[in-house]
């Protein structure tokens, strides 16, 4: 699979904050962080005060369910649950939002995208992996009660997705594959802020398990030097896939991991000796015994 695939067995819990600046059209976008426990995956809630945006949705239904709470609560229409691409601790709590707020749409920037969602479900079923979310469980003529990701999840015919009551996201999709083989960021003009979803990841360690090659870890790095290109003038806060908010020198720091990453395990004898270092290397960060395990047990054959 040219995925992360391993990200289906823990609990989460709810952590939030958030961000807000008036923009020049005068509308209030706020945005609140809705921390996940696996793997600190983050869900955002982009509000203006007459409407809101979900983007990712999470590893469980547990979770989305908590995550559908707290947007209730704002007593605001939801209108569009966005997933930014087809790894499931970003859309497993699809079904969850979706039956919470059945006008909102599941929206996707590309049809890659949808397709990566469909065809790893498809794939987690295939091997038992969605018993514990049956309600993610494809449709089929099997299983007629099923999740239609057919029919469920639209893709957006532009690269612009508008909130009612003002206030913009701009989409990109055209990225070569890395951690994700199609995926999307967004940057908000009022909130000078750019969603970098995984292509940064902030003390947490990185995915660079099943799915994530040489080639992929090459167009990584080159990736996180184009948008550390592209924000120098304008300095966005970076709201990363995982871990906590940060400036853009976030890219830096992640393609620091990346090369003390390949550095360690072209040296490494053993997948113990590659988790030592990269551990004394990266003393507070998370996950250690979860992502950089898989990654170092991808990258080392012993």
């Amino acid at each position: 699979m040219k995925s992360f695939t391993i990200f289906l067995a823990l609990m989460i819990t709810m952590g939030s904050c958030n961000a807000q600046k008036t923009g020049k059209t005068g509308k209030a976008l706020k945005v609140t962080v809705f921390k996940g426990h696996t793997a600190t995956v983050n869900s955002y809630i982009f509000s203006n005060g007459k409407s809101q945006i979900v983007m990712d949705v999470l590893r469980s239904s547990e979770e989305a369910k908590q995550l559908a709470q707290q947007i209730k609560a704002a007593g605001l229409p939801l209108t569009h649950i966005l997933i930014t691409h087809g790894h499931p601790d970003h859309y497993i709590g699809m079904d969850i939002l979706h039956k919470a707020f059945p006008d909102a749409k599941i929206v996707v920037a590309s049809p890659e995208i949808k397709n990566d969602i469909k065809n790893f479900s498809l794939w987690m079923e295939s091997v038992g992996w969605l018993d514990g979310e049956v309600n993610l469980k494809p449709k089929s003529d099997k299983n007629p009660d099923g999740f239609d990701y057919d029919n469920a999840i639209s893709v957006l015919s532009d690269d612009q997705l508008k909130l009612n009551g003002g206030g913009i996201l701009e989409l990109k999709t055209k990225y070569d594959p890395a951690e994700a083989e199609h995926l999307t960021t967004v940057y908000s003009k009022d909130l000078n802020a750019l969603f970098t979803s995984d292509f940064c990841y902030n003390k947490v360690h990185l995915w660079l398990g099943t799915g994530v090659d040489h080639v992929h870890i090459q167009n990584w790095k080159n990736q996180l030097a184009a948008l550390k290109t592209k924000y120098a003038k304008t300095n966005p806060v970076i709201y990363p896939g995982h871990g906590d908010t940060s400036d853009i020198s976030l890219f830096t720091t992640v393609t620091k991991y990346i090369e003390n990453f390949e550095r360690v395990t072209a040296g490494a004898k053993t997948k113990k000796e590659a988790m030592e270092a990269m551990k004394k290397l990266y003393p507070d960060w998370k996950q250690d015994d979860f992502l950089l395990l898989y990654s170092v047990d991808y990258h080392i054959k012993e």
